[in-house]
């Protein structure tokens, strides 16, 4: 395993983000320089820059997962910056939600626009992924495979957004349990990465649900695996290296694993006394460092990191259930392994 990003996330930066830029050709609107600036395209003036635009992580997924199984990267393209979008719309979402102020080492698109035109941002972004999925069909592919994989990016959508809503509820809760917490981010996380295999191994296999579905889990087991060592970050994270707050989790009070870890698996000790810090109406980086001791008191980050190891095991187990010995399986292998031992 290496903390450094495989190769093979850099293979398909160009081509992705090619994809993407052809579904925004036509708009010139000033509205879409909001978008194109949380995509790394712009700066807040709109003069071209060249911004972090994430990991890449899904579309590469996708594109994997089709070479796995046979298929060419070129027809499955649309798909793959369909899912690029996506999940740039959720981020823009989740940063109003969260009064996140930077993300990527940027300032976020509500803290320079507000929050209202970051929703309609947001909206806009999924608009267009919608709209990129159905670029499918100059790739020859048949209409009734479009729709069905149109019908299940909007099926992934709402397990977003049922995500989601658990998450922000969860922040009001006293206590949360473990199954609770893996059921939330099996919608806020996993379901996108589970999509993200499945429509690459779909298109680049013939249009075999039952392939496509082996890969689906394989994502989702990726999913929960990638937002647990999220959560790992998000409360001992460099700030430098991850573009966030230090010890941001915490803070915003998420129910995120560590969190949730120590306040059911920890003694009557630990688990009193985080309920009391939680309690107050605002929290302090007093109350940080305080916390910082109790989950290590709790072992919550040893707990965290084996919980993000053991769904990486899986997801690699599960792809060397399928016997595919080739170049997209061993990057599909690597970006696994990327994904719990990464820094940012």
């Amino acid at each position: 395993m290496t903390a450094s990003p495989p190769a093979v996330l850099d293979r398909f930066t160009a081509p992705v983000q090619i994809e993407m830029r052809q579904v925004f050709a036509a708009l010139v609107s000033p509205f879409y320089q909001m978008a194109r600036y949380h995509l790394g395209w712009v700066d807040q003036h709109g003069a071209t820059a060249a911004g972090d635009g994430g990991k890449g992580l899904r579309s590469t997924l996708c594109l994997l997962s089709s070479e796995a199984v046979g298929g060419t990267v070129e027809r499955v393209l649309p798909a793959a910056a369909a899912l690029e979008l996506v999940h740039n719309f959720s981020l823009v979402h989740d940063d109003v939600q969260d009064d996140s102020v930077s993300r990527r080492h940027r300032p976020t698109v509500w803290s320079l626009w507000g929050k209202p035109q970051a929703i309609n941002v947001g909206d806009s972004l999924f608009s267009l992924a919608r709209m990129a999925l159905l670029r499918l069909s100059a790739h020859a592919v048949p209409a009734d495979h479009v729709v069905h994989l149109a019908v299940r990016l909007d099926e992934t959508c709402l397990r977003l957004c049922e995500g989601q809503y658990l998450d922000m509820d969860f922040q009001q809760r006293p206590e949360v349990t473990l199954d609770q917490y893996l059921e939330m981010i099996d919608g806020k996380t996993a379901a996108l990465m589970a999509c993200a295999c499945y429509f690459g191994a779909f298109l680049g296999g013939g249009y075999e649900p039952a392939v496509a579905g082996h890969f689906s889990e394989i994502g989702r087991n990726l999913g929960l695996a990638f937002q647990i060592k999220d959560d790992v970050l998000g409360v001992w994270g460099a700030s430098g290296t991850t573009g966030k707050p230090v010890a941001d989790d915490i803070l915003s009070r998420k129910k995120a694993f560590p969190a949730v870890y120590a306040s059911t698996k920890a003694g009557p000790r630990v688990r009193a006394r985080l309920a009391e810090i939680y309690a107050q109406p605002e929290l302090c980086q007093q109350d940080v460092a305080r916390v910082l001791e109790l989950f290590d008191e709790a072992g919550a980050r040893e707990a965290a990191e084996a919980a993000a190891r053991h769904y990486a095991g899986m997801s690699i187990g599960g792809l060397a259930g399928l016997g595919l010995e080739n170049a997209a399986a061993a990057g599909l292998r690597d970006v696994i392994s990327f994904a719990v031992e990464r820094e940012r």
